[in-house]
């Protein structure tokens, strides 16, 4: 059976939700704490199971209780954890959340294990790699584990997705590799130059990513929906009016569930319609994983 292969990043969430975020040296009291298990390749890996995808997830974790947690609360999701490794010299990935009465938020993440994810650690999971199998990663592991992630995906005959999140520059010759990529707006414009404002410059953003080698280009427009481009064609896809609670992982759950459509043979603009369902869900409720919808939900 064909699998979603997530390749990224294992976190604990720790959220406090209040009226507003604080301003630079600014103490807020009042709020309600609570944690969640969270990462950007955790969140795409749960969103995808929950989703009904067959997923196995790469990540490491360390020799701690957040890491004993995360193991636990994947295999709870129906995710393959033969690959979450442990790493008994660095601690678990962590994530401090600030959370405001609108649902925006601020985050600082303590990389840990993720860190520590090496190009040997893909090399030993190599076998898991089959034709018709799809890769979905991120940029919360080391760039150069992300860079040999792909280039043996597509050696095997395997789609990669990469979500280009936390904002970063790859490398040039990482683009002809890509199947498909799903910047937001700031990120579209990081990897661009072109600021992302609406549709027109959305596509914009899309033809330079498009002549550097990529064949399917993303770029989520959160509440507004995504714009879908190629060389052939260029689609927005809208999103749902919902009432917001917390955006957190909102992209998370869309990369999760575009892989789970085009996994189950959907065409790219109706893969990336169940996304946006997916995500404006997502935003109805607070954390991370624990927003996921399942497809009974959607």
């Amino acid at each position: 059976m064909a699998k979603i292969i997530v390749i990224g990043s294992s976190n604990t969430d720790m959220v406090i939700k209040s009226d507003r975020l604080p301003s630079p040296g600014e103490t807020i009291l009042g709020g309600h704490f609570f944690m969640n298990p969270g990462g950007k390749g955790a969140n795409q890996a749960v969103s995808a199971a929950r989703l009904g995808g067959n997923v196995h997830f790469i990540c490491k974790v360390g020799n701690d209780i957040f890491g004993e947690l995360a193991k636990n609360q994947l295999k709870t999701e129906g995710i393959q954890t033969d690959w979450v490794l442990t790493d008994s010299d660095h601690p678990s990935g962590v994530a401090l959340i600030n959370v405001d009465a609108n649902g925006e938020n601020c985050i600082t993440v303590a990389s840990g294990a993720n860190g520590y994810l090496t190009e040997s650690d893909i090399d030993q999971a190599i076998d898991l790699f089959q034709k018709d199998d799809m890769v979905l990663i991120q940029l919360e592991i080391p760039i150069q584990t992300v860079i040999h992630a792909i280039k043996i995906a597509k050696e095997k005959g395997v789609l990669v997705i990469l979500n280009p999140a936390p904002a970063a520059q790859i490398p040039i010759e990482l683009y002809p590799l890509i199947d498909a990529i799903t910047p937001n707006e700031t990120e579209a414009e990081l990897l661009t130059g072109v600021k992302v404002v609406d549709q027109f410059s959305a596509e914009k953003a899309a033809n330079v990513l498009i002549e550097r080698g990529i064949k399917n280009v993303i770029i989520t427009l959160g509440a507004k929906g995504a714009i879908y481009k190629t060389i052939q064609e260029s689609y927005l896809i809208p999103g749902h009016q919902v009432v917001v609670m917390d955006t957190t992982a909102a992209g998370d759950c869309f990369n999760g569930a575009l892989a789970v459509g085009l996994h189950h043979s959907l065409t790219w603009p109706k893969a990336i319609e169940f996304a946006c369902l997916a995500a404006s869900v997502s935003v109805t409720k607070l954390g991370a994983q624990a927003s996921m919808p399942t497809l009974e939900q959607l």
